[in-house]
C-alpha cells in the first residue's frame, strides 16, 4: 500500500459523528497490487480482484425442471390427447430430436430434445402402454429451463471486490471456474494496552486482570480477509508505546490497538500517534465509544478502540471493520439492519448515536426487544445474554415501550 500522509484525513476538529469518521475512512486508498489466483475452496473469505463474466451459458442447455413428459406445445389439442412415447432421457443423457406427434419420458435435469418445448409433470399425466394421455390447459414453454436463464454467456457473474462465501463459490463452480483472482490479504496488528493486564493463562497480580480485547479483536478479524498478527501487549509507558507503534508500523498495512486513547495521565496511544505521526480524530458522538483515535503511524493508519469491551466491539464493527475491508478492496457494505419494537423504556439526549444491547423475544403481536439488566461498557457477559445492538441515532430523543427502533444483529457479525 501507498504511504498515507499525514494529513490524509483532514477531520476538522476532531470530533465526529460516527458517519463522518465512516466517510473518511472510505476516503483511504486500499492496498495496491499483489492480486494472486488461488484454488476455488482456498477463496472462501477473499475478495475478488476483478470481475468476473459467465464463460458460459447457465444452464449450459436446456433442460426439464421436474420428471416428467416432454412435447411440443403446438401438437396438443384443445381437449388434450394420447401422445405415443418415442423414448427415455435422464439426466446426463444425450436427447434425440422428438418425432413430430410424439412425447418423450423426461427426468428432472435431462436435457430438452429438439423439437420439444413443454414438459407436463408426470402427476398430472396418464401413462398408458407406449403412449401417455396428456390433459388440455397446460401453456406451452412450462417447466423448462433455458439455456442460460440464470446467467447467459459474457453476463457480469461475480463482481469485483465482493467478499466469497459459499454462494460465490457454487456459482463459480457451476461456471466451471477451478480458481479465483483475489486481492492481497492486509496485514494488520493488534495491541492491547495497559499494565493492568495480564495474558490468559498468567498470574494475576493485585489490581490486574486479564486481557480480553485482544483475543476479542483477533477473533473478530479471522472473519476477514486480513492476515492478523497478534503483538501482544504494551504497558502504559509512553516511550515504549511510541517505540512500538512506530517499529510496527513498518512491517504492517494497518494497527489496531484497544485502550490507552482517553484523557488519562496513564493515556498513552493517543498522544504516541501525536508524536509519531499525526491524529486524525478521537472523540466520537457515540455512546459506548466516545474515545476512538484515528491516525496515521509511518504512512499506516493506525486505529485505537477504547479499552472497555463492548465499546471496543462497537468502534471494530462501525470502523475498524470496514477500514480492514476497505484495504483489502472489498466493496462498502452496510452493517444489517431490522427494526423492530421495544420492550423498554430508555432516556436518551439528542446529539449523539447511542447503542444498547437487547434480546430479542417473542411478543403477543411480533418479536420485540429488551433490555436484559446491568449493561455497562465493561460488562462482557451482558453480550453473551443479548441477541443484537439497538441503534438510537443522533436525532432520536426517548424511547417508550411500543416504539419502532433499529437492531444490528449479532448473527452474522461475529
Amino acid at each position: 500500500m501507498a504511504r498515507l500522509s499525514n494529513d490524509c484525513f483532514a477531520s476538522g476538529d476532531g470530533s465526529l459523528t460516527l458517519a463522518e469518521a465512516e466517510a473518511l475512512i472510505a476516503r483511504l486508498p486500499p492496498l495496491a497490487g499483489g492480486a494472486e489466483a488461488v484454488p476455488l475452496l482456498a477463496a472462501r473469505g477473499r475478495v475478488l480482484a476483478e470481475d468476473i463474466a459467465a464463460p458460459i451459458d447457465l444452464p449450459p442447455f436446456g433442460n426439464s425442471a421436474m420428471d416428467g413428459y416432454a412435447f411440443a406445445g403446438a401438437d396438443l389439442g384443445p381437449e388434450g390427447g394420447w401422445l405415443p412415447l418415442a423414448g427415455r432421457v435422464a439426466a446426463g443423457d444425450a436427447a434425440a430430436p422428438l418425432p413430430p406427434g410424439h412425447a418423450v419420458r423426461i427426468l428432472t435435469g435431462a436435457p430438452l430434445p429438439p423439437g420439444a418445448d413443454t414438459v407436463m409433470m408426470q402427476e398430472d399425466a396418464r401413462a398408458g402402454t407406449g403412449r401417455v394421455f396428456l390433459p388440455p390447459g397446460l401453456p406451452a414453454g412450462a417447466n423448462i429451463r433455458h439455456a442460460g436463464e440464470d446467467l447467459p454467456t459474457g453476463a457480469l457473474a461475480l463482481p469485483k471486490g465482493r467478499l466469497v462465501a459459499a454462494p460465490e463459490i457454487a456459482l463459480a463452480a457451476a461456471l466451471g471456474l477451478a480458481a479465483l483472482p483475489v486481492t492481497r490479504r492486509p496485514r494488520l496488528g493488534v495491541f492491547s494496552t495497559g499494565s493492568e493486564l495480564v495474558a490468559p493463562g498468567g498470574r494475576l497480580g493485585p489490581a490486574q486482570a486479564h486481557d480480553s480485547n485482544r483475543f476479542m479483536l483477533l477473533s473478530l478479524l479471522a472473519n476477514l480477509p486480513v492476515e492478523a498478527v497478534d503483538l501482544g501487549l504494551l504497558p502504559d509507558r509512553r516511550g515504549e508505546t511510541e517505540a512500538a507503534l512506530r517499529e510496527a508500523a513498518l512491517s504492517h498495512d494497518m494497527l489496531l490497538t484497544s485502550g490507552g486513547v482517553s484523557t488519562g495521565e496513564e493515556d498513552h496511544v493517543r498522544r504516541a500517534m501525536e508524536a509519531t505521526g499525526s491524529l486524525a480524530f478521537w472523540r466520537l458522538a457515540v455512546k459506548p465509544g466516545r474515545p476512538l483515535a484515528m491516525g496515521v503511524v509511518e504512512g499506516r493508519p493506525v486505529m485505537g478502540l477504547p479499552g472497555n469491551p463492548v465499546a471496543a466491539l462497537l468502534g471494530f464493527l462501525h470502523l475498524a471493520r470496514p477500514l480492514a475491508l476497505h484495504l483489502a478492496g472489498a466493496a462498502p457494505k452496510p452493517l444489517p439492519r431490522f427494526e423492530l419494537r421495544a420492550g423498554f423504556s430508555h432516556r436518551k439526549l439528542p446529539g449523539r448515536r447511542e447503542y444498547l444491547r437487547v434480546a430479542v423475544e417473542a411478543g403477543p403481536d411480533g418479536p420485540v426487544a429488551r433490555k436484559p439488566g446491568r449493561a455497562g461498557a465493561g460488562q462482557i457477559a451482558s453480550l453473551l445474554q443479548s441477541d443484537a445492538f439497538a441503534e438510537l441515532p443522533e436525532d432520536m430523543g426517548d424511547v417508550a415501550p411500543g416504539d419502532r427502533i433499529l437492531v444490528l444483529p449479532f448473527a452474522g457479525l461475529f
